[in-house]
């Protein structure tokens, strides 16, 4: 004997809840397709009934009632399964994925429902792709504000799969979050509806693409991580490049400095005419690059212990229009000995080793030197502000928070990004 969530004793049958695709009852087998002919009630979406009822016709079975409304159709479910009859409930896709199933099995108990899905669109879209999907992650945005989908782009995911709620944050609301994430440029993006229906549609659109004037409510959007196009280093701004053109290490594609940050960093370097640039832990080379747009005529020496560095900021130079000095993978701060001395140093990057490669700095900065370190924790400012100090530099404290705009249905909400501490030292210039 089993008691349900709200009281009521059940007895014998049990409650079969069959997954459907955007095809519905046609796209079901025969043997299913007989099963619910043979069944005493049978529960469904709104928008099934009618093909229910032409499937039933005359015939006083199976009972029909409509699943969109909890309220009606959790009691009649509870009565029909005490009275020991054949109870089907249609749904869409995976019942328990993002489905009908996890109020069932609040106020029915487990061992009297039998859960069979279908592919849920997720499955289907990457299906249509032709496209391995263990390495996808997904994000729903029914019912919910569009920030997380921000906040999960900085990340810079392979391949993300939005879940659509046409109410609050549809197609378009993840267009709008994309772009204003500055990653247009890092990703394609499909477009998926009624996948498993007859008229199913699968397109990819470009940034400039308008959505379909007969976009169905019942869609999916899927983010492919792609290599940005190539622009041509006249047609990009000065500084301060979007995200999205730069390319990325595979396997730690969302570490890299925000445009927003880059900036400020910039600034802060007080980049002479002429001169040597050290980017210690460059990453994408995305912060010293653009220093050599501003300032052609510096020596840009970039350190990166990441294999593969070279050839990646080589690339990213390449997109650019510049040329750095060097690149060296290696480990600072020893892969510094053979580098002329500084002056300017950024120092990115985290790790326990970054007092000694601030001390290997602080002996090579020549008079008038500068040098910045971005830094995410108050403890690493703590520790590296006194060594500074005790070395004679003038120093100065400040703080980066940027927020971006993400889209909501009655306006615009402020994502934020992480927020970044900036440490700053300058050398005295010589007497």
């Amino acid at each position: 004997m089993a008691r349900s969530g709200s009281g009521a004793r059940l007895e014998g049958s049990l409650l079969e809840v069959l997954g459907t695709d955007a095809a519905g009852l046609a796209g079901l087998s025969r043997p299913w397709q007989d099963r619910i002919r043979q069944a005493d009630l049978v529960a469904a979406p709104r928008r099934l009934l009618a093909d229910l009822e032409a499937w039933r016709g005359d015939a006083p079975a199976p009972d029909l009632i409509a699943s969109d409304k909890p309220a009606d159709l959790l009691p009649r479910l509870e009565r029909a399964l005490a009275a020991g009859q054949r109870v089907v409930l249609l749904a869409s896709g995976d019942p328990l994925w993002f489905g009908i199933g996890r109020l069932l099995l609040q106020h029915l108990p487990a061992e009297r429902l039998r859960f069979h899905p279908a592919p849920t669109s997720l499955q289907l879209a990457f299906a249509r792709l032709g496209r391995p999907w263990q390495d996808a992650s997904w994000i729903s945005l029914h019912g919910r504000d569009p920030e997380p989908l921000a906040a999960r782009l900085q990340q810079r995911p392979a391949a993300l799969a939005v879940l659509t709620d046409p109410a609050r944050g549809g197609a378009d609301a993840v267009r709008r979050i994309l772009r204003a994430s500055g990653l247009e440029a890092a990703y394609e993006l499909w477009l998926g509806e009624r996948l498993g229906h007859p008229a199913e549609r699968l397109q990819r659109l470009a940034p400039a693409d308008p959505l379909p004037p007969d976009l169905d409510p019942l869609h999916i959007v899927l983010l492919i991580a792609a290599e940005p196009a190539a622009v041509s280093p006249q047609a990009l701004p000065l500084f301060g490049l979007p995200d999205g053109l730069w390319l990325q290490h595979p396997d730690q594609p969302g570490l890299m400095t925000k445009r927003e940050v880059r900036i400020q960093l910039l600034a802060d370097l007080e980049l002479p005419e002429h001169g040597v640039l050290w980017d210690i832990g460059a990453g994408v080379g995305s912060v010293g690059l653009e220093a050599l747009r501003l300032r052609p005529a510096l020596e840009l020496w970039a350190v990166e212990r990441r294999p593969g560095a070279t050839a990646l900021i080589g690339a990213n130079a390449d997109r650019l229009g510049v040329r750095p000095a060097a690149v060296l993978e290696g480990q600072a701060p020893a892969a510094l000995g053979s580098l002329p001395d500084p002056d300017r140093v950024l120092i990115g990057g985290g790790g326990r080793d970054r007092r000694e490669v601030l001390e290997a700095v602080l002996g090579r900065l020549r008079p008038g030197g500068v040098v910045v370190l971005p830094l995410a924790t108050v403890e690493a400012l703590a520790q590296l502000r006194p060594q500074l100090e005790q070395a004679g530099l003038g120093v100065t404290v400040s703080q980066i928070q940027a927020w971006r705009g993400a889209p909501l249905a009655e306006g615009t909400r402020l994502a934020p990004l992480n927020p970044v501490l900036v440490l700053k030292g300058a050398r005295p210039a010589a007497g």
